[in-house]
């Protein structure tokens, strides 16, 4: 079996964690500390987080989306395979280097996505770009960490807690969704965000599709009406 090469590596701005990106053959893993944040062979549950939102806001003209995370694209893509030519897909990256290895040495995973005309990179924190927000947005999808907790940074807690969920709906359009990717289930978190005023469904996906894999678990809120 082929080693494991890295290829470089990245401190997280205001937080310390060092991210680093490994290739092996035509596989690539992106790792913080012992724990592997993504996989190129491992896609399913990613691309579903896009896929199953926009069944639900389908029906709103000219949709606007955020994407918290840009990790392999894989979101973004299937984002962009289902919106129409006039969505606007904002992606909020705080880490540089994420955005420099997508177009650098897993160009061929990305295919170009980032230059899609109705992609916007933002550099910086999504949280900070949903607390500015007031009902900008058709959709948030998050895939910043492994689930409703903060582990790639502490301050993401943030994201999850009463106040940032109340912040998420405060940046949608009426009847808008916020979708939440996790490794594991959090029934904790599915009453945190009724009484933070979405009606919550959680979703059970395998990680790589219908091929598999690791079961994950995708929320999808809808904003209720006040």
């Amino acid at each position: 079996m082929l080693p494991w090469i890295q290829l470089d590596s990245t401190i997280i701005p205001g937080e310390g964690g060092e991210l680093r990106l490994k290739q092996r053959g035509n596989e690539f893993s992106i790792m913080l500390g012992s724990n592997e944040l993504m996989n190129s062979r491992l896609s399913g549950s990613e691309e579903a987080l896009a896929t199953l939102s926009y069944e639900r806001i389908k029906d709103h003209k000219r949709p606007k989306v955020l994407i918290g995370g840009l990790g392999m694209g894989f979101t973004l893509r299937a984002a962009l395979a289902v919106l129409p030519a006039d969505a606007e897909v904002v992606v909020a990256e705080l880490v540089p280097a994420v955005v420099a290895w997508a177009r650098g040495p897993m160009a061929d995973v990305f295919k170009g996505c980032l230059d899609d005309p109705r992609v916007l990179i933002h550099q910086g924190d999504v949280g900070e770009t949903i607390r500015l927000a007031r009902a900008d947005f058709d959709a948030i999808l998050l895939d910043v960490d492994n689930g409703p907790e903060g582990l790639t940074r502490k301050s993401n807690d943030r994201l999850y807690d009463f106040n940032g969920l109340r912040a998420s709906r405060n940046a949608l359009h009426p009847g808008g969704i916020l979708a939440v990717w996790s490794s594991s289930p959090d029934p904790s978190f599915t009453r945190r965000l009724r009484d933070a005023g979405f009606s919550p469904d959680a979703v059970n996906i395998r990680a790589n599709g219908k091929r598999g894999g690791a079961r994950h678990v995708i929320w999808l809120a809808v904003k209720q009406l006040a």
